[in-house]
């Protein structure tokens, strides 16, 4: 299974996540969008796959810090842009694993896609 996850290495939720995998022996991929960037085709799908209020991390000090003229009138093409623009909107961690896309972590949600591994 290949098993990409997405994040902020210092994020704390990522390494929960990053911890609750290893303990498991999950082998994944980890691609920090701080400092590798993210695609905005990746931003595209999962937005499209998973909704952009699900993708969009409101509750982080990034989108907090954004003029009320930006937090207006949000639609999936504006939510986009400002992702792209700073990865540090996104919700973390989205894990991609044979066709699944899991936008947050709860141990419950990954264990059930992993089967208990």
């Amino acid at each position: 299974m290949a098993i990409t996850i997405y994040g902020i290495k210092n994020c704390d939720t990522m390494k929960k996540a990053r911890e609750w995998l290893d303990r498991r022996g999950v082998t994944y991929d980890f691609h920090d969008y701080k400092i590798a960037g993210i695609e905005r085709s990746s931003l595209e799908d999962w937005t499209s796959r998973a909704g952009w209020e699900t993708v969009l991390n409101r509750a982080g000090t990034t989108f907090k810090k954004l003029d009320n003229a930006d937090k207006a009138g949000l639609d999936r093409q504006k939510v986009i842009d400002l992702m792209a623009a700073q990865p540090s909107m996104i919700k973390r961690p989205v894990l991609e694993a044979d066709g699944k896309l899991i936008v947050g972590f709860k141990p419950e949600i990954y264990e059930e896609a992993f089967g208990g591994n």
